[in-house]
């Protein structure tokens, strides 16, 4: 997945477009990181008319869509602005050939109105779930998720959640290592978990103070990952019982202790297999599984590859 087309169009969020970019930079292969070629694309080539009073000239028309392996569509300022008939019947001519299209924030009304998101889970930012929905009632929107998607058509949800679903795309096609090092150039997490629930609302000095004690616990999970750990224990950590913590801690992530715990020893477990020559059995003892066999069946449920497959695609020692 080298070759990315950003979809440009009146209206579309700066900040989306600069994620995309920051992303794909094409410059990066000075820090080992993949070539890429990214491409600014468009019914003309035109200057377009961003968010913020910003213009961006595309690079190529919307006929480049079918060489990109991606393409992505930013968030638009209004999902009721009219969309030129053009871009719709484009993506689906390149979904058609097998390029995967993704959509950032209220891009989603863009792939809806492609008919993309059709049969296909979908998400949007929290506040347009409802109208997402509704205008493409054959989507299975799902107003919790971060980021979803199916059949090489992704959404993501509001502004930060693009980050998320872009770096995903960077780990699927390139491996952790690669998504990492963008994300560490860019000062953002490589992937977070939960999803828009602990966004929306909840009493600022409860949180803070309970985002505190959670954030010291999960740091300590992180160092102590090598061996089991449980709900009781992590409560412990935190001087709370462990239905309280549970509780609190779904609260302020989005997903319960025990299945966090779960993609901390995954991700763990992907940066030991990129990074090192270590056995399986040896990366799963490292990241805390009570066994390889149970080790590789949670690997392969979460990653759709086992763990020596993943090592042949992703090793940093193989050429690439």
């Amino acid at each position: 997945m080298r070759k990315i087309a950003l979809v440009l169009f009146d209206g579309a969020r700066l900040f989306d477009t600069a994620v995309v970019t920051e992303v794909w930079q094409p410059d990066q292969r000075s820090v080992g990181l993949p070539g890429f070629e990214l491409r600014r694309c468009a019914v003309t080539r035109r200057p377009v008319e961003l968010t913020g009073g910003a213009t961006a000239a595309p690079e190529r028309t919307l006929a480049w869509l079918r060489t990109a392996d991606l393409i992505v569509v930013p968030g638009m300022a209004d999902p009721d602005a009219a969309i030129a008939p053009e871009l719709p019947a484009a993506l689906r001519s390149a979904h058609r050939a097998g390029t995967t299209v993704a959509s950032l924030c209220l891009g989603a009304f863009v792939l809806g109105a492609a008919g993309l998101l059709d049969g296909r889970p979908a998400v949007t930012h929290w506040a347009y779930a409802d109208r997402l929905a509704q205008r493409h009632p054959r989507a299975a929107v799902d107003p919790k998720a971060l980021f979803t998607g199916a059949d090489g058509v992704w959404s993501s949800a509001g502004v930060a959640a693009g980050i998320d679903l872009c770096l995903h795309l960077v780990r699927t096609a390139h491996g952790a290592e690669v998504a990492a090092t963008i994300a560490r150039a860019m000062v953002t997490a490589p992937f977070r978990t939960g999803g828009q629930a602990q966004f929306i609302t909840a009493p600022t000095t409860t949180r803070d103070r309970t985002g505190d004690a959670l954030g010291a616990v999960r740091e300590r999970a992180l160092r102590e990952l090598h061996r089991p750990l449980t709900v009781a224990e992590l409560a412990g950590w935190g001087g709370m019982s462990a239905r309280t913590f549970a509780r609190r801690f779904t609260a302020e992530t989005g997903t319960s202790p025990l299945r966090w715990l779960l993609e901390q020893r995954i991700a763990r477990a992907q940066q030991l297999l990129e990074r090192t020559d270590l056995t399986v059995d040896a990366v799963a003892g490292r990241c805390g599984f009570g066994s390889s066999v149970t080790f590789r069946q949670h690997f392969t449920r979460h990653v759709g590859v086992s763990p020596s497959r993943y090592r042949h695609d992703f090793h940093l020692t193989d050429s690439r």
